[in-house]
């Protein structure tokens, strides 16, 4: 994630695998890209009607595709050690041009520009749409200097607080050190946290700075998740961060009076101030909970729930867990690809191209999956992050002018991590549905293991899996190759899978 992970990011074929495949890193913007092309009918624009007449024209088997050494080269993209190859995707240097055609007759350019600035894109709302004034520098393009002295007073309180806490200062009700914490939140407020939680849980420099504490997520309103949630902990050493925008979320509230009471019964009705911190906009509603007010951490209404992890939902938390240097690591990964997409040109443009790869496969070729696969543990809860960005805000029936649309729009996204998704789903993608998938993959594990006797390190075989998944996918397996490798008759009608 951002600097802490450098990822290698393949978009594999559009069919069925074996074993392994690529990589997918800045799919948030690229959700950005694709709302953005969904904004009102295109349907009536000539290179519209050309990508359709395209997607139904016959193409040549990816085994052909694959053969041909220019275009394979002419489809990958690079930035910043994030390399994103999509040659096996089921696209031509045709089908690029004219998605690049696409996205200049819609003035994606002008789009990017209107999600920097304060211009209310979020029309349903009418509201701006600022989250990467999030993670900006003083010095970068903001929309105005207040703006960007709000987020930088609150990171401000939020390192304070952070330091303060793990360095002993700020103790509990009993004077014990405030070492687990338990984060309670859904949707945006959970999914986003807890995937870079997850991310920099085995991460070396991040398993040092979190030595002796413990950082756990409460988002359902099932009695289950609380009893997950405050297992094994003790009142005494447990801070409690609520994180709600109105401080009316009806799960969120739930589970912050139950947890409440938890404290209560085991500290007294004095713990609160001293265990109970917010991350909210309703200063008044936390305040009547209980809650001090220099205890309570804003963000705004320019914030969307899902694009939250950069704000203090994500940054108290995590720096709690971390250090606010690591978090502050974070978010320069998230600045660098947030420059990128808004500098780079359409053709060369990590999270456009992804973009507009996902508006070919589910609008234009029908494909309505996307698999998200990362060959990365770390990023186990990478996919439902993902799955919220797009699915919450794709896939509605009408333009942002509220007039129906004549196409489809949006993926049904889903995931999990490999190799584990190729004992679960994969045969499926082999032999049955045609799914859209998306491959992550490290060059370097966070973790090396390199067993004496074993031909290759752990991580060597995970990547072997990794490039053996795509290929089979893009390339299939033919009756002729299966009788070369012995297989036995009967078997080779089960064994055969098209690829492309």
């Amino acid at each position: 994630m951002g600097t802490l992970l450098p990822v290698l990011f393949v978009c594999a074929p559009v069919a069925g695998v074996s074993r392994r495949q690529r990589p997918r890193v800045s799919q948030c913007l690229a959700v950005s890209t694709a709302t953005t092309l969904s904004h009102s009918l295109h349907s009536g624009l000539e290179v519209w009607r050309k990508l359709e007449a395209h997607a139904r024209a016959p193409r040549p088997h990816l085994r052909q595709l694959m053969a041909d050494e220019q275009r394979c080269e002419s489809l990958f993209c690079e930035h910043n050690r994030v390399l994103m190859d999509f040659s096996r995707q089921l696209v031509t240097a045709e089908t690029m041009e004219l998605l690049f055609e696409l996205a200049h007759k819609l003035n994606l350019s002008a789009s990017k520009a209107d999600l920097f600035s304060l211009k209310p894109i979020n029309t349903s709302e009418g509201r701006a749409v600022l989250h990467t004034a999030l993670r900006a520098q003083p010095y970068d393009a903001v929309p105005d200097l207040e703006t960007s002295n709000e987020v930088l007073s609150v990171l401000d309180q939020i390192r304070a607080f952070s330091e303060e806490v793990r360095e002993g200062q700020r103790l509990g009700s009993t004077g014990q050190p405030l070492v687990d914490v338990v984060a309670i939140g859904i949707g945006g407020s959970f999914l986003g946290p807890a995937a870079v939680h997850t991310a920099l849980e085995t991460f070396p420099p991040a398993q040092v700075a979190a030595s002796g504490r413990r950082l756990r997520f409460l988002a359902n309103i099932d009695p289950e998740d609380v009893s997950r949630a405050l297992s094994g902990l003790k009142a005494e050493t447990t801070l409690v961060i609520v994180i709600s925008k109105t401080f009316t979320t009806a799960e969120t509230m739930l589970n912050a009076r139950t947890v409440r009471e938890w404290l209560v019964t085991q500290l007294g009705p004095d713990c609160i101030g001293r265990h109970m911190v917010a991350c909210s906009t309703a200063t008044r509603l936390a305040v009547d909970f209980g809650i001090q007010e220099d205890n309570i951490f804003p963000f705004w209404d320019w914030v969307g729930g899902r694009f939250s992890v950069s704000s203090a939902v994500g940054a108290l938390p995590l720096s709690l867990q971390y250090g606010f240097d690591m978090f502050e690591e974070f978010l320069g990964g998230m600045r660098d690809m947030d420059r990128h997409f808004l500098e780079a040109p359409v053709e060369q443009n990590l999270p456009c191209i992804a973009g507009l790869l996902a508006v070919w496969n589910s609008t234009f070729l029908g494909l309505p999956g996307n698999a998200i696969l990362p060959y990365c543990q770390a990023l186990a809860k990478l996919a439902p992050h993902i799955q919220q960005l797009s699915m919450e805000s794709n896939g509605k029936r009408v333009s942002v002018d509220g007039i129906p649309l004549d196409f489809a729009t949006g993926e049904i996204i889903f995931g999990e991590p490999g190799t584990n998704g190729q004992h679960s789903f994969y045969q499926l993608i082999h032999q049955g549905r045609v799914v859209p998938c998306d491959f992550i993959g490290l060059v370097k594990s966070q973790q090396s293991i390199y067993l004496p006797g074993e031909e290759v390190s752990n991580h060597d075989e995970l990547m072997s899996n990794f490039f053996a998944q795509a290929d089979a996918l893009a390339l299939g397996k033919t009756e002729v190759e299966l009788q070369e490798e012995g297989c036995p008759e009967s078997l080779i009608p089960h064994k055969v899978f098209d690829g492309n």
